[in-house]
């Protein structure tokens, strides 16, 4: 036996793991802490409502008090379809301190996916926006399983727009029926899910992507390392607290005891309107996020006196966002992450005589995907077969890898592709990149099936799917259009039957009967297909042909 393993064993003796020593890591602590601590501190802004840390705090509680009276607990599904609203902020309190599972839902996606949603994830519970309650009601008219959903409805005054109460009873009114001073207890392990995501993947149906307490928390604490964030800051929640439990950082403002400004929708006129009133310090969004709000007149930007610290992820950050956003204030920070790694994991970390360099070189340099987050165990550019990492050359290519805690627990109902997306002891992302000689990272290409829109993933084997449905289509292959505004959109590859008559606008008006609106081909060219010997078609050749491709309305 070796001295170390030796010692391994003295040290193992007579030192019992506790609750005086040892308590499961989760960011429903960090609630209770700054309730504690800043009571009258501001939490939520949302229009006119102020709303304290200590009044938010009490309402969780109240929120998950009144779902376990219900016989909501440990494992159930709790479903929400909410815009930023302070239901969603609460939500990722209140649901989990019942011991349930918080199931965030896209708010751009069809019934049908709703629906498979809810019946995989075998939801119990749907809290509904009235935004989304005639998608919803669709949804739950589609549901297979046949156990019944409670359905609470939340109100208000900011919607101005069509849809009301799709269930029998109020968001609020479920709240009444808690205890402020319920005793929630911290999970019995830090391994138990604290939330669901869906992901599109890029086959068949979304898989189901579970989160752990300790993931959530270790997140949440490295996105203020990440980002330098101080005590009390305010953010502005251009991110949908949907993707990726909105990279953490509902739980990311507790721990600070921060104030979360809410946003329904974005609107630059808006948000510029927040950033000056609030004086927002921190946001976050996909790049077209920040095209929009540098594209606007100047005239909004007006009065803006302070520097907004903005995350950025997607595609990386080019010049002219860089350059628009230095001149409306923002200063830009690139992370880069997937849903199975609680949004961002990696961040382009900046360094200060970068500041002394041409625009041009900074872009580049901050067009990588950088680093892993303080709290992730690693990050690695590997061969996929060998599970060798790849010379730190800037040059050759493999498959970007991470492992550590801001890892997924696994695919819900899926080992197979959890045992697949976990080979050789690293998560496997699909995303080709080089490993620069500092460490640094940077994405060469994508997974080949994935579009990625407005920050929205499209399968194009789905769009592929729907086409195949149309009765003229013989063949058909959908590729990533470079897009200003969106910077990725599908464009439609088809090839017909013999005789077949059919428009562009036919094959647009099809996609629209079945996919949501951003999934609809922005292009359609009518040809022969290139394919391989064994009648593959070849995507590598009509993504050459993708840029060219012109665009219709849709």
């Amino acid at each position: 036996m070796s001295a170390q393993h030796h010692a391994s064993h003295i040290y193992a003796q007579d030192l019992p793991k506790t609750p005086a020593n040892f308590a499961p890591i989760t960011p429903l602590s960090f609630i209770e802490r700054t309730a504690q601590v800043y009571p009258q501190r501001t939490a939520i802004v949302h229009g006119a409502l102020r709303q304290t840390w200590a009044q938010t705090y009490a309402r969780c509680r109240q929120l998950a008090s009144a779902l376990q009276r219900r016989g909501i607990g440990l494992g159930d599904t709790v479903a929400v379809m909410l815009p930023n609203t302070p239901p969603m902020v609460e939500a990722h309190f209140g649901i989990p301190m019942a011991g349930a599972v918080l199931n965030t839902l896209n708010t751009r996606l069809d019934p049908e996916a709703i629906a498979f949603m809810l019946d995989h994830g075998e939801a119990k519970v749907v809290i509904v926006d009235p935004e989304f309650s005639g998608v919803m009601a669709q949804a739950l008219a589609l549901r297979q399983r046949t156990e019944p959903v409670l359905v609470i409805d939340t109100e208000d005054a900011l919607f101005t727009g069509k849809g009301g109460p799709i269930g029998s009873l109020t968001y609020e009114a479920l709240v009444a029926e808690g205890d402020a001073d319920f005793a929630w207890q911290l999970p019995e392990d830090e391994w138990d899910a604290i939330s669901l995501n869906y992901t599109s993947g890029t086959t068949g149906n979304p898989k189901g992507v579970v989160y752990h307490h300790r993931g959530a928390a270790t997140n949440a604490i490295s996105n203020i390392l990440e980002w330098d964030m101080p005590k009390h800051a305010t953010y502005l929640w251009t991110l949908p607290m949907f993707h990726c439990n909105g990279w953490c950082f509902p739980w990311t403002m507790a721990l600070i005891a921060g104030t979360s400004v809410c946003l329904r929708r974005i609107d630059p006129s808006v948000i510029f309107w927040l950033i000056k009133t609030h004086h927002i310090t921190h946001m976050c969004g996909a790049p077209i996020v920040y095209n929009m709000l540098i594209s606007t007149p100047p005239k909004l930007r007006e009065g803006l006196n302070h520097t907004v610290n903005g995350l950025i992820a997607g595609a990386a950050p080019p010049v002219a966002v860089i350059e628009g956003c230095e001149a409306a204030g923002i200063n830009l920070t690139h992370v880069y992450g997937l849903t199975e790694i609680y949004g961002p994991a990696a961040v382009c970390v900046k360094h200060a005589e970068w500041d002394a360099l041409d625009v041009g070189e900074r872009a580049r340099l901050n067009a990588r995907q950088g680093m892993n987050y303080h709290l992730q165990r690693g990050i690695a550019v590997m061969n996929p077969e060998t599970m060798q990492p790849v010379p730190a050359d800037g040059e050759t290519m493999g498959e970007i890898m991470f492992r550590g805690n801001i890892t997924m627990k696994g695919y819900l109902k899926n080992p197979k592709a959890t045992e697949e997306a976990f080979r050789g002891g690293w998560f496997h992302t699909g995303d080709l990149a080089v490993m620069y000689p500092d460490g640094y990272v940077k994405i060469k290409d994508r997974s080949k099936d994935i579009i990625i829109s407005g920050g929205e993933n499209i399968s194009s084997i789905e769009v592929e799917d729907v086409l195949y449905r149309h009765p003229a289509v013989m063949a058909a292959a959908v590729v990533a259009k470079p897009d200003e505004k969106w910077g990725e959109t599908p464009c439609a590859f088809i090839e017909l039957k013999a005789g077949a008559q059919v428009t562009a606008e036919d094959i647009v008006a099809h996609c629209r009967a079945h996919l949501a609106g951003f999934k609809i081909p922005r292009a359609v060219v009518f040809g022969e297909l290139p394919k391989t010997s064994t009648g593959k078609i070849q995507k590598f050749e009509l993504r050459k042909q993708a840029g060219s491709a012109t665009a219709i309305n849709v």
